[in-house]
């Protein structure tokens, strides 16, 4: 219980304003610990003030430890009056949260660090993988060449942020879908399949599928990666290396496809 202070313990003890500039506090914080029963004063002042000793001065000490390591005021007001051995249980299940913490913060850092990394090259992969998995052709600078081209845009950010969680496993699935992909409209194309019909247009949806796993692709979108393939020369090339006039009936199909999805192919833009 508290009451007024007299002998020694009178001379020593600090108001509140003196005790909360010696610990680092403020005199409300006090205030409030006094009221709720965490730190009350030992004593008053013949004018009613709070006056706290050595012995208050240590209670509250030992709450700006606990409230540091992040217990709450209930669990700390239970622990100043626990038993040593519940203490060490609190503070031993307090450190594996914290541990627990520190090691969810730095899987957030290096997934941040891969993002980062991400939105520079694209692939985080070696070189030598990266040719191993894309094929012969594929030149690893094309990542960084896109950053340069693209790198403001939202769907960069997005393939990104989705690059960063992809293996070389994952690279590989992909891969070799996007193989089995322009096999398949080589073949089309030169079997001569009419763009706007149903095998063209089922080519056409598994190619926007194909963009999707690097960003979301609308049909506007893809119309417009049409027109790119035969205006690119980089793109244009390529796909005429995986067969003659590929790029010029991809760019046929996915107009057809999209203007049998309502979009008015001439008239497309990047949304």
């Amino acid at each position: 219980m508290t009451g007024q202070l007299f002998g020694d313990d009178a001379d020593s003890a600090l108001t509140v304003g003196a005790a909360a500039s010696r610990l680092g506090v403020t005199v409300r914080t006090l205030h409030h610990w006094d009221a709720i029963g965490l730190v009350r004063p030992s004593g008053r002042s013949d004018g009613g003030y709070r006056q706290y000793t050595d012995a208050d001065l240590g209670r509250i000490g030992r709450v700006l430890v606990y409230r540091d390591l992040g217990l709450s005021l209930d669990e700390i007001g239970v622990l100043l009056e626990a038993p040593a051995v519940h203490v060490d249980e609190k503070l031993r299940g307090q450190r594996a949260e914290l541990r627990q913490r520190i090691a969810d913060l730095e899987a957030l850092g290096e997934s941040l660090d891969r993002i980062i990394d991400a939105r520079k090259s694209g692939v985080l992969l070696p070189a030598d993988e990266q040719v191993s998995i894309f094929g012969r052709h594929w030149q690893p600078s094309w990542g960084t060449e896109a950053h340069e081209r693209w790198g403001d845009s939202a769907q960069w950010a997005q393939h990104a942020e989705r690059s960063a969680g992809r293996t070389a496993e994952d690279w590989q699935k992909i891969a070799d879908g996007v193989e089995t992909l322009n096999d398949d409209l080589a073949s089309a194309c030169r079997s001569g399949v009419e763009p706007g019909s149903d095998e063209a247009n089922s080519l056409a949806e598994r190619h926007r599928a194909s963009i999707g796993v690097y960003f979301d692709c609308t049909h506007p979108m893809q119309v417009c990666l049409g027109r790119m393939y035969v205006a690119d020369p980089g793109f244009s090339e390529f796909f005429d290396q995986v067969e003659t006039g590929l790029a010029a009936w991809i760019h046929a199909v996915i107009d057809a496809n999209a203007l049998a999805n309502g979009v008015v192919p001439e008239s497309a833009t990047w949304v």
